[in-house]
């Protein structure tokens, strides 16, 4: 029940701790399907970093005599659906990569505004302890974030581009073939032609 700042500060915080614990379990698994290495060791990274952050929050919910377990976050439990959507479907290595560094960039700035709203809720009711718990994390969110677009911009981005460019490449080669095939069968008909006039010209 909600009659109060800190009883939404409560359940943000519980909120964000179920996110966090779901997130421990999606991460192995993103970082199992990435094939770029610098998506790999990121996704790696954050995986202990995330266990830090969860365990971050046992401290803030100890702090405001909160039990932290009990809730689920629907939304990071969409979001890591939408992972696993992109691990299981087909296709270019670089082009999946791209994909799943959106899904986790929907992750990171799902993170950076829950953190930031109970960061500034605790900061109301005077929380000091929790603020800077808090802020820890989210420094640590927005650093992640950053690490990801530097990620795509330097590699998955445009390795996904010249995969796009190479498959556009093959299917105009397989187009000129095909148009160059009913020239070669007109071949056959222009020689014979040319036979039957010379058997003509042989007949008079």
């Amino acid at each position: 029940m909600l009659n109060s700042l800190r009883d939404v500060l409560n359940e943000s915080v519980r909120d964000l701790y179920s996110a966090e614990t779901q997130l421990i379990k999606a991460l192995p698994r993103m970082a199992k399907a990435a094939s770029n290495p610098e998506l790999k060791s990121a996704f790696t990274a954050h995986l202990e970093e995330t266990r830090q952050q969860a365990a971050r929050l046992e401290k803030v919910c100890e702090l405001l005599g909160v039990k932290p377990k009990g809730k689920t976050c629907q939304a990071m439990k969409g979001l890591i659906e939408e992972g696993a959507e992109i691990i299981a479907e087909k296709g270019e290595p670089a082009a999946k990569d791209a994909a799943l560094i959106g899904a986790a960039q929907k992750v990171e700035h799902y993170e950076i505004a829950g953190y930031g709203t109970t960061k500034a809720f605790a900061t109301i009711l005077f929380e000091e302890e929790v603020a800077q718990l808090l802020d820890e994390t989210l420094q640590q969110e927005k650093t992640a974030n950053d690490n990801l677009t530097g990620i795509a911009e330097a590699f998955v981005n445009d390795e996904a581009d010249v995969e796009e460019d190479d498959s556009e490449g093959d299917e105009a080669e397989t187009d000129d073939e095909e148009a160059e095939e009913p020239k070669s069968k007109g071949k056959p008909a222009k020689s014979a032609q040319a036979n039957g006039v010379k058997a003509s010209k042989m007949n008079r």
